[in-house]
């Protein structure tokens, strides 16, 4: 790969290193391109969602010469779901995935990255500038430095609560009314022997929310749960909020839960429109967010970079608005039916009798989940 100078166009900026921006980078960088990968955050970042890995993240990875990533970092196999709700069990069966700490995941993929040539600038924010007929630019701050840089193609992968496109006139993001809060911990020294066995996906589901747990690949149990705001304020704790719902699940309770170190996050559920604009394309999280289930989350972002490399490879050379419109009929093929599927289920399951039926199918028919998942 040629040596960027300084004021040199770069071919690609790519805003923020989780997942879908640091396999976007790795793949462009992979097939020649000048690649400037930035985050806000330090690196390594600790990060508790998104340590389930199905099928579709599995596919995106080995499309880029990662597919050993997983189990080389020592991830766990994942083949069963258990459900609880209303006090009751449920044990089915799930398409093989894996389940791995986004710390370990999210930084090996950006040493991958690095590794096949991208430059990677942690700590530094960056928002997008006018365009002019060849390049976009883009302001980045470190500190107190400041830089203009120019791009042929800047991707917005970002995160839920990214503020790039504030400059951008026609962007904006829609967050839902109802959309719940994200949250999540890691809970150390809990015993293998114990209810929280390995290989499961344990998915408590209450009337103002959901908690799943799973173990990851130091033994440690991961939780992560998307929580009503009005049971965070009835509740006065992310704690005490998770607990409650563990509870009308019948799962037993977590004494850990109240000194866990939680992690917050703004309100899930949102849609970002448009998703391309002039040299430039919105992935990830960024694109917008639903509340996912057994690893829909993770398999959407990793899909999305994948899929966005042949038209950030078109662009770079001419750049037409038809790609625009390309890619926000390739989001919504590739991950908006997905996303239709995990929104209908997160709504039924708000509402006892709908959610009552589900978890009647699913205790008659254990390869109901399996089916569910594994739909294009």
């Amino acid at each position: 790969m040629a040596e960027t100078l300084p004021g040199d166009p770069w071919d690609v900026v790519v805003i923020g290193a989780g997942p879908a921006g640091a396999l976007a980078s790795l793949d462009l960088a992979q097939r020649g391109l000048r690649v400037l990968l930035v985050e806000k955050r330090r690196f390594p970042r600790w990060k508790v969602c998104g340590t389930c890995f199905n099928g579709q993240a599995q596919a995106a990875l080995a499309s880029v010469g990662q597919g050993h990533l997983l189990e080389s970092l020592g991830g766990r196999p994942l083949r069963r779901l258990r459900l609880g709700l209303g006090g009751r069990q449920a044990t089915c069966a799930l398409p093989p995935g894996w389940a791995l700490s986004r710390s370990r995941f999210d930084q090996a993929l950006v040493e991958a990255a690095v590794s096949a040539g991208v430059v990677f600038r942690p700590q530094t924010t960056a928002q997008l500038g006018p365009a002019s007929a060849h390049a976009r630019s883009v302001s980045l701050c470190q500190g107190r430095h400041q830089e203009l840089l120019q791009a042929a193609v800047v991707l917005v992968a970002a995160g839920l609560a990214h503020r790039c496109l504030e400059n951008e006139p026609t962007a904006q993001t829609r967050i839902s009314p109802r959309s719940r809060v994200g949250a999540g911990c890691v809970l150390g020294g809990m015993g293998q022997q114990d209810h929280w066995e390995e290989g499961t996906i344990h998915m408590a589901v209450g009337r103002h929310g959901y908690v799943g747990l799973v173990r990851v690949e130091d033994g440690s149990l991961n939780l992560a749960a998307a929580l009503d705001r009005s049971l965070l304020q009835e509740c006065g704790s992310t704690a005490v909020a998770a607990g409650r719902v563990l509870a009308e699940a019948g799962f037993p309770a977590i004494p850990q839960l109240a000194e866990a170190h939680w992690q917050n996050t703004p309100a899930l559920s949102r849609r970002t429109t448009p998703l391309a604009g002039d040299r430039f394309l919105v992935l990830g999280d960024a694109a917008g967010y639903v509340e996912p289930f057994t690893g829909e989350g993770m398999g959407w972002a990793l899909a999305a970079a994948v899929a966005a490399t042949p038209l950030v490879m078109e662009g770079t050379q001419t750049w037409q608005p038809a790609l625009e419109r390309r890619w926000s009929r390739t989001h919504r093929q590739r991950i908006g039916r997905r996303q239709l599927l995990c929104r209908s289920l997160a709504l039924a399951l708000r509402h006892p009798t709908s959610a009552r039926g589900l978890f009647w199918a699913a205790s008659r028919l254990p390869s109901l989940p399996l089916r569910l998942m594994s739909c294009p």
